[in-house]
């Protein structure tokens, strides 16, 4: 009863006319980010992360949330139409929903998508809502070495369960955590790595990094590219071509909840996300079907499940990030850097010390999702329209915001110019195929870190062996040390085996 207490609590916080307001731009712009693809979630919110400077923290978060699951809606729109995902975890839904269109059923595919996406997405809002202060009171027992301990499991799980090598997602790790070593240090007053650079006095400004990275690395990756495709006029998407059959119906609710399963599972872990949880919950449903021949050629378990995983992953993957303070991937890492920017500490303490920002949130998540129905549904046909836009046009608007944007946090030139360094510098990894989401985390979690090894060691007066005595902190060492030798072993394995890679 204590939790429907809380609920009460939160839909009184979410209900304000501001937190409303700002809940229906989130998913509307998520949506509408979803649709185009190129852009994405954590670009869009890199680039309105210096709006949420002038609205309380609350706010802010249900903002930055609400881009966050409704990029989750939008994104299956292009894939399905276009065979373009508009977001990494919609490209799973390209194998069937294209086809699924090809074949005179794109308005199916679209409807079971958006009601996947809601169960999903509502479940895992469930989830989040039972288990999470839970989570928060075993976390009240954790020390600084559990915290180092947990937060090196993060950073490692992120870089080796990623896509692309464990090796080079390690690297990226690094290269965070030499970034986050920039800047003034809190105990000493030392200035560190600032090269007699006043500017760098106080560190790298997260929002310039990220939207280096991700904003401007985008962009001049695409910028060659041939974006300029038109969905296809012949279909027109009615009401009547949206319901799905009787057999439809049939395939649908088991892979959906097999799918929201898979989901809420991989999103509550830390370095997984909304992309794995996706192929994983279609890789299971090829598995178990006794009929895998259909994937690939429009089946609808193919669409129904990966959506309802990622929309499931999206809602769980706050658990980490607002009870441990451990952001599980790229996007939550923004979502903690916007939380310590308004001055609130995520962590255990959390719930307690600022319960309207936590159950506030939660019930603009079942608001949200509602929301996200009712745009999907019917303006359907006005977010085909916007893929027909040429991306020739989009892209400077992108860029002219970006700029305002960075500016607009420090009134610094200097910002600017580090947008464009990161940008530049995010497109040579994309060329080089190293995944800059790691990079973010080791920059968000590098300070972290260093405080609690610092406050660990001054505990244990210099005995190192502190992480390994205490179970929990040695559970955790343990386990991080089982996927760096998995790591190891999957390079060593790659270069004795060498693949193609197309």
């Amino acid at each position: 009863m204590e939790v429907f207490g809380d609920l009460l609590f939160g839909f009184q916080t979410a209900f304000s006319l501001q937190n409303l307001m700002y809940c229906f731009i989130g998913v509307f712009l998520g949506t509408f980010v979803g649709v185009l693809p190129g852009i994405g979630a954590l670009a869009t919110i890199s680039m309105l992360l210096p709006l949420t400077f002038y609205v309380p923290p609350t706010t802010a978060l249900i903002m930055l949330a609400g881009i966050y699951y409704g990029t989750q809606y939008g994104g299956s729109t292009a894939s399905i139409l276009m065979n373009l995902p508009g977001t990494p975890s919609s490209a799973v839904t390209c194998l069937d929903g294209y086809p699924m269109s090809n074949n005179g059923r794109a308005g199916v595919a679209l409807f079971v998508t958006t009601l996947a996406s809601f169960i999903g997405g509502s479940i895992g809002i469930i989830i989040l809502t039972l288990f999470s202060p839970a989570l928060a009171e075993v976390a009240l027992a954790f020390g600084p070495a559990e915290y180092f301990a947990m937060m090196l499991l993060g950073l490692v799980a992120a870089s080796t369960l990623s896509q692309g090598s464990p090796v080079k997602g390690i690297a990226m790790v690094l290269v965070g955590l030499c970034l986050g070593m920039v800047g003034t240090d809190v105990q000493t007053g030392q200035q560190r790595y600032t090269f007699g650079i006043p500017e760098l006095s106080d560190g790298f400004n997260l929002v310039a990094i990220a939207m280096g990275l991700f904003g401007v690395g985008e962009v001049i990756a695409s910028v060659n590219k041939i974006r300029d495709q038109k969905a296809d006029q012949r279909q027109k998407i009615t009401f009547r071509s949206m319901v799905p059959t009787k057999d439809d119906w049939s395939r649908f609710w088991w892979p959906m909840l097999r799918g929201t399963g898979v989901g809420s599972f991989f999103g509550a872990l830390p370095g997984t996300g909304t992309t794995i949880s996706a192929f994983m919950a279609y890789a299971v449903e090829k598995k178990i079907s006794k009929t895998p021949e259909r994937f690939g050629k429009g089946a609808v378990e193919g669409v129904v499940s990966p959506e309802a995983a990622n929309n499931a992953a999206s809602q769980t993957a706050f658990i980490p990030t607002l009870t441990l303070g451990i952001p599980g991937d790229a996007v939550m890492a923004l979502m903690l850097g916007a939380m310590i920017i308004a001055g609130v500490q995520p962590g255990p303490r959390l719930i307690t010390e600022h319960p309207e920002i936590f159950w506030g949130l939660v019930a603009s998540f079942w608001i949200g999702n509602v929301l996200l129905v009712i745009l999907n549904l019917p303006l359907i046909g006005m977010w085909v329209k916007l893929l027909q836009i040429p991306y020739r046009f989009l892209f400077p608007s992108i860029l002219m915001f970006i700029a305002i944007g960075v500016f607009s946090v420090n009134n610094n030139t200097f910002d600017i110019f580090m947008v464009l360094i990161f940008g530049v510098f995010g497109y040579f990894l994309m060329l080089l195929r190293f995944e800059p989401a790691p990079l973010l985390l080791g920059y968000i979690l590098g300070p972290l870190m260093e405080e609690h090894l610092r406050r660990a060691m001054l505990l244990s007066r210099g005995d190192a062996t502190v992480f390994v005595t205490r179970p929990i902190s040695a559970a955790f060492i343990f386990v991080t040390t089982a996927l760096l030798l998995w790591a190891i072993y999957a390079a060593i394995k790659g270069k004795i085996n060498p693949k193609i890679d197309d």
